[in-house]
């Protein structure tokens, strides 16, 4: 059996209407460069708020890929 290993980075997604949204975006924006994408983990969520009103949803998303040696 061969042995894996896997690269974590942390990627900040956002949507101006969920956080499910914000998080799909930051992995789907990833999946263009990366491959085998693996673990999307969500690390914290939060919002940017503009003149009292929410503008966008954040989240804080750790991804892991299969590193390739």
């Amino acid at each position: 059996m061969s042995e894996s290993i896997y690269k974590v980075i942390e990627l900040v997604g956002s949507s101006a209407s969920s956080w499910e949204e914000a998080a799909k975006n930051a992995v789907e924006a990833a999946s263009k460069s990366l491959k085998n994408l693996r673990v999307a983990e969500i690390k914290q969520l939060d919002m940017k708020v503009e003149d009292g009103k929410v503008t966008a949803y954040r989240a804080r998303v750790n991804l892991s890929f299969k590193y390739e040696i």
